[in-house]
Protein backbone atom coordinates (compact mmCIF):
# COMPACT_ATOMS: atom_id res chain seq x y z
CA UNK A 1 0.00 0.00 0.00
CA UNK A 2 2.81 2.40 0.91
CA UNK A 3 4.64 1.73 -2.36
CA UNK A 4 1.48 2.32 -4.36
CA UNK A 5 0.96 5.66 -2.64
CA UNK A 6 4.46 6.96 -3.28
CA UNK A 7 4.47 5.61 -6.86
CA UNK A 8 1.29 7.61 -7.46
CA UNK A 9 3.03 10.72 -6.07
CA UNK A 10 5.88 10.30 -8.55
CA UNK A 11 3.42 10.00 -11.46
CA UNK A 12 1.48 13.08 -10.33
CA UNK A 13 4.68 15.06 -9.97
CA UNK A 14 5.66 14.29 -13.57
CA UNK A 15 2.23 14.71 -15.17
CA UNK A 16 1.00 17.75 -13.25
CA UNK A 17 4.41 19.35 -12.62
CA UNK A 18 3.60 19.56 -8.91
CA UNK A 19 6.39 19.11 -6.38
CA UNK A 20 6.08 16.00 -4.22
CA UNK A 21 6.37 18.14 -1.07
CA UNK A 22 3.16 19.93 -2.06
CA UNK A 23 1.39 16.62 -2.64
CA UNK A 24 2.59 15.24 0.69
CA UNK A 25 1.32 18.36 2.44
CA UNK A 26 -2.07 17.90 0.77
CA UNK A 27 -2.27 14.27 1.91
CA UNK A 28 -1.27 15.24 5.46
CA UNK A 29 -4.02 17.89 5.62
CA UNK A 30 -6.60 15.45 4.28
CA UNK A 31 -5.67 12.80 6.86
CA UNK A 32 -5.88 15.36 9.66
CA UNK A 33 -9.33 16.38 8.47
CA UNK A 34 -10.42 12.74 8.16
CA UNK A 35 -9.28 12.10 11.72
CA UNK A 36 -11.25 15.05 13.07
CA UNK A 37 -14.33 13.93 11.13
CA UNK A 38 -13.92 10.36 12.39
CA UNK A 39 -13.89 11.45 16.03
CA UNK A 40 -16.35 14.28 15.40
CA UNK A 41 -13.90 16.68 17.03
CA UNK A 42 -13.31 19.66 14.67
CA UNK A 43 -11.08 21.38 17.26
CA UNK A 44 -8.74 18.40 17.67
CA UNK A 45 -5.21 19.82 17.29
CA UNK A 46 -2.90 17.03 18.47
CA UNK A 47 -2.98 15.00 15.27
CA UNK A 48 0.44 14.06 13.86
CA UNK A 49 0.86 12.79 10.30
CA UNK A 50 4.27 11.30 9.47
CA UNK A 51 5.02 10.89 5.74
CA UNK A 52 8.55 9.81 4.86
CA UNK A 53 9.13 9.71 1.11
CA UNK A 54 12.65 8.32 1.37
CA UNK A 55 11.65 5.37 3.55
CA UNK A 56 8.24 5.17 1.86
CA UNK A 57 6.39 5.03 5.17
CA UNK A 58 3.47 6.96 6.57
CA UNK A 59 1.52 6.94 9.79
CA UNK A 60 -1.09 8.97 11.67
CA UNK A 61 -0.90 9.48 15.42
CA UNK A 62 -2.48 11.31 18.33
CA UNK A 63 0.06 13.13 20.49
CA UNK A 64 -1.24 12.39 24.01
CA UNK A 65 0.04 13.85 27.25
CA UNK A 66 0.89 11.42 30.05
CA UNK A 67 -1.29 12.19 33.11
CA UNK A 68 -2.37 10.53 36.36
CA UNK A 69 -6.09 10.94 35.71
CA UNK A 70 -7.37 10.91 32.13
CA UNK A 71 -10.07 13.48 31.35
CA UNK A 72 -9.84 13.50 27.53
CA UNK A 73 -9.02 10.16 25.94
CA UNK A 74 -8.08 11.78 22.64
CA UNK A 75 -5.55 14.15 24.21
CA UNK A 76 -4.38 12.31 27.31
CA UNK A 77 -3.06 8.88 28.28
CA UNK A 78 -2.61 7.35 31.72
CA UNK A 79 0.85 6.72 33.07
CA UNK A 80 0.12 2.99 33.23
CA UNK A 81 -0.92 2.82 29.57
CA UNK A 82 2.06 4.92 28.55
CA UNK A 83 4.48 2.60 30.35
CA UNK A 84 2.97 -0.34 28.50
CA UNK A 85 4.36 1.34 25.39
CA UNK A 86 7.68 2.25 27.01
CA UNK A 87 8.84 2.12 30.61
CA UNK A 88 10.71 5.43 30.19
CA UNK A 89 7.59 7.61 30.07
CA UNK A 90 6.78 9.89 33.04
CA UNK A 91 3.93 12.24 33.82
CA UNK A 92 4.07 15.29 31.52
CA UNK A 93 5.68 13.42 28.59
CA UNK A 94 3.98 13.23 25.19
CA UNK A 95 3.28 9.87 23.60
CA UNK A 96 2.44 9.37 19.90
CA UNK A 97 -0.36 6.81 19.82
CA UNK A 98 -0.93 5.09 16.49
CA UNK A 99 -4.37 5.51 14.85
CA UNK A 100 -5.86 2.83 12.61
CA UNK A 101 -6.86 4.95 9.61
CA UNK A 102 -8.54 1.90 8.01
CA UNK A 103 -11.23 2.18 10.66
CA UNK A 104 -12.27 5.65 9.49
CA UNK A 105 -15.86 5.87 8.31
CA UNK A 106 -16.89 6.16 4.68
CA UNK A 107 -17.83 9.84 5.03
CA UNK A 108 -14.50 10.71 6.64
CA UNK A 109 -12.62 8.93 3.85
CA UNK A 110 -14.67 10.68 1.15
CA UNK A 111 -14.01 14.05 2.75
CA UNK A 112 -10.29 13.27 2.88
CA UNK A 113 -10.36 12.39 -0.81
CA UNK A 114 -12.05 15.68 -1.63
CA UNK A 115 -9.46 17.61 0.34
CA UNK A 116 -6.64 15.86 -1.53
CA UNK A 117 -8.23 16.59 -4.93
CA UNK A 118 -8.83 20.22 -4.00
CA UNK A 119 -5.23 20.66 -2.84
CA UNK A 120 -3.91 19.02 -6.02
CA UNK A 121 -6.05 21.30 -8.21
CA UNK A 122 -4.86 24.35 -6.29
CA UNK A 123 -1.22 23.27 -6.57
CA UNK A 124 -1.64 22.59 -10.30
CA UNK A 125 -3.23 26.01 -10.82
CA UNK A 126 -0.34 27.73 -9.02
CA UNK A 127 2.21 25.70 -10.98
CA UNK A 128 0.61 26.60 -14.32
CA UNK A 129 0.42 30.27 -13.39
CA UNK A 130 4.11 30.30 -12.43
CA UNK A 131 5.08 28.59 -15.70
CA UNK A 132 3.14 30.94 -17.97
CA UNK A 133 3.74 34.10 -15.94
CA UNK A 134 7.39 33.79 -16.98
CA UNK A 135 6.26 33.91 -20.62
CA UNK A 136 4.60 37.32 -20.22
CA UNK A 137 5.93 39.85 -22.77
CA UNK A 138 7.41 37.04 -24.86
CA UNK A 139 6.46 35.26 -28.07
CA UNK A 140 5.14 31.70 -27.86
CA UNK A 141 3.92 29.25 -30.47
CA UNK A 142 0.41 27.86 -30.09
CA UNK A 143 -2.09 25.71 -31.96
CA UNK A 144 -5.44 27.14 -33.02
CA UNK A 145 -8.30 25.25 -31.37
CA UNK A 146 -11.53 26.96 -32.31
CA UNK A 147 -13.37 30.26 -32.70
CA UNK A 148 -15.20 31.47 -29.58
CA UNK A 149 -17.62 34.04 -30.98
CA UNK A 150 -15.15 36.37 -32.75
CA UNK A 151 -12.22 35.43 -30.55
CA UNK A 152 -9.83 32.53 -31.10
CA UNK A 153 -8.79 29.94 -28.53
CA UNK A 154 -5.13 28.99 -28.94
CA UNK A 155 -3.62 26.05 -27.07
CA UNK A 156 -0.19 26.80 -25.59
CA UNK A 157 0.46 23.30 -24.28
CA UNK A 158 -1.31 22.94 -20.94
CA UNK A 159 -3.72 25.87 -21.14
CA UNK A 160 -5.67 27.77 -23.78
CA UNK A 161 -5.00 31.44 -24.46
CA UNK A 162 -7.50 33.94 -25.82
CA UNK A 163 -6.73 35.93 -28.97
CA UNK A 164 -9.43 38.59 -28.99
CA UNK A 165 -10.70 40.19 -32.17
CA UNK A 166 -9.15 43.53 -31.15
CA UNK A 167 -5.69 41.91 -30.98
CA UNK A 168 -5.89 40.19 -34.38
CA UNK A 169 -4.34 41.51 -37.55
CA UNK A 170 -7.09 42.95 -39.71
CA UNK A 171 -8.26 40.43 -42.29
CA UNK A 172 -6.35 37.54 -40.73
CA UNK A 173 -8.17 34.20 -40.53
CA UNK A 174 -7.29 30.97 -38.71
CA UNK A 175 -8.12 27.33 -39.14
CA UNK A 176 -8.04 24.43 -36.62
CA UNK A 177 -4.59 22.94 -35.80
CA UNK A 178 -2.83 25.90 -37.44
CA UNK A 179 0.44 26.75 -35.66
CA UNK A 180 0.77 30.45 -34.97
CA UNK A 181 3.14 32.72 -33.04
CA UNK A 182 1.57 35.17 -30.59
CA UNK A 183 2.80 37.78 -28.13
CA UNK A 184 1.75 37.19 -24.51
CA UNK A 185 0.21 40.43 -23.27
CA UNK A 186 -0.63 39.35 -19.73
CA UNK A 187 -1.23 36.32 -17.53
CA UNK A 188 -3.98 36.62 -14.91
CA UNK A 189 -4.32 34.30 -11.93
CA UNK A 190 -7.97 33.24 -12.28
CA UNK A 191 -9.84 30.79 -9.99
CA UNK A 192 -10.02 28.12 -12.70
CA UNK A 193 -6.39 28.49 -13.77
CA UNK A 194 -4.26 31.11 -15.51
CA UNK A 195 -6.08 33.32 -18.01
CA UNK A 196 -3.68 34.23 -20.81
CA UNK A 197 -4.33 37.10 -23.23
CA UNK A 198 -2.24 37.14 -26.42
CA UNK A 199 -1.83 39.49 -29.36
CA UNK A 200 -0.90 39.43 -33.04
CA UNK A 201 -0.88 43.21 -33.54
CA UNK A 202 1.35 44.42 -30.67
CA UNK A 203 4.60 46.14 -31.86
CA UNK A 204 6.65 43.94 -29.54
CA UNK A 205 5.63 40.91 -31.60
CA UNK A 206 7.89 42.30 -34.35
CA UNK A 207 10.67 42.90 -31.82
CA UNK A 208 10.50 39.36 -30.44
CA UNK A 209 10.38 37.78 -33.91
CA UNK A 210 13.59 39.60 -34.86
CA UNK A 211 15.17 38.46 -31.60
CA UNK A 212 14.42 34.88 -32.66
CA UNK A 213 15.63 35.32 -36.24
CA UNK A 214 18.65 37.61 -35.79
CA UNK A 215 21.50 36.37 -33.59
CA UNK A 216 22.99 39.87 -33.33
CA UNK A 217 19.74 41.17 -31.83
CA UNK A 218 19.48 38.24 -29.42
CA UNK A 219 23.02 38.75 -28.05
CA UNK A 220 22.72 42.54 -27.82
CA UNK A 221 25.15 43.44 -30.60
CA UNK A 222 22.29 45.10 -32.49
CA UNK A 223 19.72 47.00 -30.47
CA UNK A 224 16.15 47.68 -31.56
CA UNK A 225 15.61 51.27 -30.45
CA UNK A 226 12.00 51.85 -31.55
CA UNK A 227 9.14 50.25 -33.47
CA UNK A 228 6.06 51.82 -35.03
CA UNK A 229 3.48 49.46 -36.43
CA UNK A 230 0.19 49.39 -38.27
CA UNK A 231 -0.48 45.68 -38.01
CA UNK A 232 -1.10 43.88 -41.27
CA UNK A 233 0.09 46.78 -43.39
CA UNK A 234 3.53 48.21 -42.51
CA UNK A 235 5.99 48.53 -39.67
CA UNK A 236 9.04 50.74 -39.20
CA UNK A 237 11.89 49.63 -36.98
CA UNK A 238 14.92 51.69 -35.90
CA UNK A 239 18.09 49.74 -35.10
CA UNK A 240 21.50 50.63 -33.72
CA UNK A 241 24.75 48.67 -33.57
CA UNK A 242 26.76 48.68 -30.34
CA UNK A 243 29.81 47.53 -32.30
CA UNK A 244 31.02 50.03 -34.97
CA UNK A 245 31.94 47.48 -37.65
CA UNK A 246 28.55 45.70 -37.50
CA UNK A 247 25.88 46.95 -39.91
CA UNK A 248 22.68 46.97 -37.85
CA UNK A 249 20.32 47.25 -40.83
CA UNK A 250 22.20 44.60 -42.80
CA UNK A 251 22.17 42.20 -39.86
CA UNK A 252 18.39 42.46 -39.58
CA UNK A 253 17.79 42.17 -43.32
CA UNK A 254 20.09 39.16 -43.67
CA UNK A 255 21.74 37.66 -46.71
CA UNK A 256 19.41 38.06 -49.69
CA UNK A 257 16.83 39.39 -47.24
CA UNK A 258 16.24 35.96 -45.70
CA UNK A 259 15.97 37.17 -42.10
CA UNK A 260 13.44 39.92 -42.65
CA UNK A 261 11.58 37.64 -45.08
CA UNK A 262 11.05 35.07 -42.32
CA UNK A 263 9.46 37.73 -40.11
CA UNK A 264 7.34 39.05 -43.00
CA UNK A 265 6.05 35.53 -43.69
CA UNK A 266 5.07 35.07 -40.05
CA UNK A 267 3.14 38.37 -40.22
CA UNK A 268 1.29 37.37 -43.41
CA UNK A 269 3.19 39.69 -45.75
CA UNK A 270 3.29 42.80 -43.58
CA UNK A 271 5.91 45.21 -44.99
CA UNK A 272 8.80 46.12 -42.67
CA UNK A 273 11.08 49.15 -43.10
CA UNK A 274 14.34 48.85 -41.18
CA UNK A 275 16.19 52.14 -40.67
CA UNK A 276 19.26 53.30 -38.78
CA UNK A 277 18.66 55.01 -35.46
CA UNK A 278 20.67 58.19 -34.76
CA UNK A 279 21.00 60.24 -31.60
CA UNK A 280 20.69 63.35 -33.76
CA UNK A 281 16.92 63.68 -34.27
CA UNK A 282 17.31 65.38 -37.67
CA UNK A 283 19.32 62.45 -39.05
CA UNK A 284 16.96 59.98 -37.37
CA UNK A 285 13.90 61.61 -38.99
CA UNK A 286 15.65 61.63 -42.37
CA UNK A 287 16.38 57.92 -42.04
CA UNK A 288 12.87 57.15 -40.80
CA UNK A 289 11.24 58.78 -43.83
CA UNK A 290 12.94 56.16 -46.02
CA UNK A 291 12.44 55.28 -48.84
CA UNK A 292 11.78 58.99 -49.52
CA UNK A 293 14.76 61.31 -50.08
CA UNK A 294 15.06 64.43 -47.93
CA UNK A 295 16.56 67.85 -48.72
CA UNK A 296 16.63 69.25 -45.21
CA UNK A 297 15.25 68.71 -41.70
CA UNK A 298 14.97 71.33 -38.98
CA UNK A 299 13.93 70.08 -35.53
CA UNK A 300 12.78 71.79 -32.37
CA UNK A 301 13.72 69.41 -29.53
CA UNK A 302 11.84 71.44 -26.94
CA UNK A 303 8.54 71.36 -28.84
CA UNK A 304 9.26 67.90 -30.30
CA UNK A 305 8.43 69.16 -33.78
CA UNK A 306 10.25 68.88 -37.11
CA UNK A 307 9.95 70.62 -40.48
CA UNK A 308 11.03 68.58 -43.48
CA UNK A 309 11.61 69.59 -47.11
CA UNK A 310 11.69 66.91 -49.79
CA UNK A 311 12.06 67.07 -53.59
CA UNK A 312 8.81 67.70 -55.41
CA UNK A 313 8.76 64.22 -56.95
CA UNK A 314 9.30 62.62 -53.51
CA UNK A 315 6.46 64.37 -51.66
CA UNK A 316 3.85 61.67 -52.17
CA UNK A 317 6.38 58.98 -51.28
CA UNK A 318 7.40 60.81 -48.09
CA UNK A 319 3.79 61.20 -46.99
CA UNK A 320 2.82 57.70 -48.08
CA UNK A 321 -0.53 56.18 -48.93
CA UNK A 322 -3.17 57.85 -46.76
CA UNK A 323 -0.31 59.50 -44.84
CA UNK A 324 1.03 56.18 -43.55
CA UNK A 325 4.76 56.83 -44.05
CA UNK A 326 4.60 60.21 -42.30
CA UNK A 327 2.41 58.80 -39.55
CA UNK A 328 4.71 55.86 -38.82
CA UNK A 329 7.76 58.16 -38.92
CA UNK A 330 6.15 60.43 -36.34
CA UNK A 331 5.42 57.47 -34.05
CA UNK A 332 8.90 56.04 -34.52
CA UNK A 333 10.76 59.27 -33.76
CA UNK A 334 8.36 60.83 -31.30
CA UNK A 335 8.28 64.09 -33.29
CA UNK A 336 5.36 65.90 -34.88
CA UNK A 337 6.47 66.22 -38.51
CA UNK A 338 5.47 68.80 -41.14
CA UNK A 339 6.51 67.73 -44.66
CA UNK A 340 6.66 70.16 -47.60
CA UNK A 341 7.87 69.89 -51.15
CA UNK A 342 10.81 71.98 -52.34
CA UNK A 343 8.50 74.22 -54.40
CA UNK A 344 6.17 74.78 -51.46
CA UNK A 345 9.13 75.65 -49.23
CA UNK A 346 10.56 78.11 -51.78
CA UNK A 347 7.20 79.82 -52.32
CA UNK A 348 6.63 80.22 -48.60
CA UNK A 349 10.20 81.37 -48.02
CA UNK A 350 10.81 78.53 -45.59
CA UNK A 351 13.62 76.96 -47.65
CA UNK A 352 15.76 80.10 -47.25
CA UNK A 353 14.89 80.09 -43.56
CA UNK A 354 15.97 76.47 -43.36
CA UNK A 355 19.29 77.28 -45.04
CA UNK A 356 19.91 80.25 -42.74
CA UNK A 357 19.25 78.12 -39.68
CA UNK A 358 21.46 75.38 -41.07
CA UNK A 359 24.46 77.66 -41.70
CA UNK A 360 24.02 79.36 -38.33
CA UNK A 361 24.14 75.91 -36.83
CA UNK A 362 27.25 75.01 -38.85
CA UNK A 363 29.00 78.20 -37.72
CA UNK A 364 28.34 77.57 -34.03
CA UNK A 365 28.71 73.78 -33.77
CA UNK A 366 31.39 71.30 -34.78
CA UNK A 367 30.83 68.13 -36.83
CA UNK A 368 29.82 66.23 -33.69
CA UNK A 369 27.10 68.74 -32.83
CA UNK A 370 29.10 70.24 -29.95
CA UNK A 371 29.44 74.05 -29.58
CA UNK A 372 32.87 75.46 -30.40
CA UNK A 373 34.81 76.60 -27.30
CA UNK A 374 35.47 80.31 -26.72
CA UNK A 375 39.15 79.74 -27.60
CA UNK A 376 38.08 78.87 -31.14
CA UNK A 377 36.96 82.44 -31.74
CA UNK A 378 39.91 83.97 -29.84
CA UNK A 379 42.31 82.37 -32.34
CA UNK A 380 40.85 84.59 -35.08
CA UNK A 381 40.59 88.18 -33.75
CA UNK A 382 38.66 90.56 -35.92
CA UNK A 383 41.64 92.90 -36.65
CA UNK A 384 43.49 90.09 -38.45
CA UNK A 385 40.82 89.77 -41.09
CA UNK A 386 41.48 91.65 -44.36
CA UNK A 387 38.48 93.08 -46.17
CA UNK A 388 39.08 93.58 -49.90
CA UNK A 389 38.15 96.80 -51.61
CA UNK A 390 35.52 96.49 -54.31
CA UNK A 391 38.12 96.98 -57.07
CA UNK A 392 40.63 94.44 -55.83
CA UNK A 393 40.89 90.98 -57.30
CA UNK A 394 41.58 88.31 -54.66
CA UNK A 395 43.16 86.06 -57.27
CA UNK A 396 45.79 88.60 -58.51
CA UNK A 397 46.44 90.89 -55.56
CA UNK A 398 49.51 89.53 -53.72
CA UNK A 399 48.18 90.80 -50.41
CA UNK A 400 45.11 88.63 -50.81
CA UNK A 401 46.94 85.53 -51.95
Amino acid sequence: MNDELFDALVILEKEKNIKSEVLLEAIAKSLEQACRNNYNRPELDNIVVDLNQEKRTFGIFLAKEVVENVEDKLKQISLADARMISSKYEVGDVVNVDINSRAFGRIAVQNAKNVILQQIREAERKSLFADYYDKENKVVTGVVQRYVNRNVAINLGKVDAILSESEMIKGETFYPNQRVKVYVLRVDNAPKGPRIVVSRKHPNLVRCLFEQEVAEVADGTVEIKAIAREAGSRSKMAVWSNIPNVDAVGACVGQNGNRVAAVVDELDGEKIDIVSWDENPAYFIENALSPAKVITVIVDPDERTARVVVPDYQLSLAIGKEGQNARLTARLTGYKIDIKSETQAIESGELQEFQDEYYDYEDEYDENGEPYPDEYYEDYPEDEYYEADPGEDPETDPVLE
